[in-house]
């Protein structure tokens, strides 16, 4: 099956867009960095499902990789992707060069405070940042009628709702469940990087995550659950645990005990592999 059409100017996307719309059709966006995987498809398939047309986009972002992260080592593979989009049957394709998104004198940045001060916001400073800075000129440059966005990056999703509300961005944010291989472990394009011994490991996540959610659910004191989960994780082999929070699924502040919306969070590594996950409490 032939790929999408593709585009690495934004006045050719707009141009596409423009035409479709001139036609009554509707559009749905997916923002990706690449390195797709069968959670990033099932974005397409739900955009495909709500709007006659789907857009996705491939743009590995500096802005959003601190200086010690692995924007160089980041897996690109803009074949392999467009055919995986067009046997998706993904309509359009935008690829666009670092110098279409960030010309030179790019000097303009979008933050968006409380939703970042913890989880990942507390230990990639400048990252939440860089996502909703380019997320917003994404959805300014297709202006979609709906926007796909997974689960597992909860905190990112919802940063993504809030600056969406607040500047009017006429757009639908959809968040998409999270997708996961048969032993738990949620899809991401970073699990390329895990050695085989490590895979087996990175199995223990979503199992802890999933037993201290039902733990705490039951109505177990946070703290000891929270305690024994860093346990486990640090005996099945993990080497760094970043955080593992009980937090409101709407604010994304840790709260002391289960209540409507909590949510689990844990972002932990193996070797040089950052892993995060998130889990429903109740």
């Amino acid at each position: 099956m032939s790929g999408p059409a593709i585009v690495h100017r934004v006045a050719d996307l707009r141009a596409q867009i423009h035409a479709w719309r001139a036609g009554g059709e509707t559009i749905g966006l997916v923002p990706t960095m690449g390195a797709l995987h069968d959670g990033h498809l099932s974005l397409v398939a739900a955009a495909r499902r709500d709007n006659t047309r789907t857009v996705a986009t491939i743009f590995v972002n500096p802005t959003q990789f601190a200086p010690h992260e692995d924007l160089a080592a980041y897996p690109r593979d803009p074949a392999g992707d467009a055919a995986k989009l067009g046997a998706a049957s993904c309509d359009l394709l935008f690829a666009p060069e670092i110098g279409e998104m960030y010309p030179d004198g790019f000097a303009t940045s979008v933050a968006v405070s409380g939703l970042t001060r913890h989880l990942c916001g507390a230990t990639r400073p400048g990252h939440f940042g860089g996502v909703a800075t380019i997320v917003t000129k994404l959805l300014l440059q297709a202006l979609p009628d709906r926007a796909y966005f997974g689960e597992k990056d909860f905190q990112q999703l919802q940063v993504i709702r809030r600056l969406v509300r607040d500047l009017d961005i006429p757009v639908k944010v959809v968040g998409v469940p999270t997708l996961r291989e048969a032993d738990g472990l949620a899809m991401s394009s970073r699990n390329r990087y895990l050695s085989a011994e490590d895979r087996t490991m990175a199995a223990q996540l979503p199992r802890t995550l999933r037993e201290s959610a039902a733990r705490i659910a039951s109505g177990g004191e946070v703290a000891p659950i929270l305690a024994d989960a860093a346990a486990a994780l640090r005996a099945a082999g993990f080497t760094t645990i970043d955080y593992i929070e009980l937090c409101d699924a709407e604010t994304l502040q840790p709260i002391a005990g289960p209540a409507p919306g909590a949510r689990l969070f844990v972002a932990a590594w193996l070797g040089r592999t950052r892993l995060i996950d998130n889990w429903p409490v109740g």
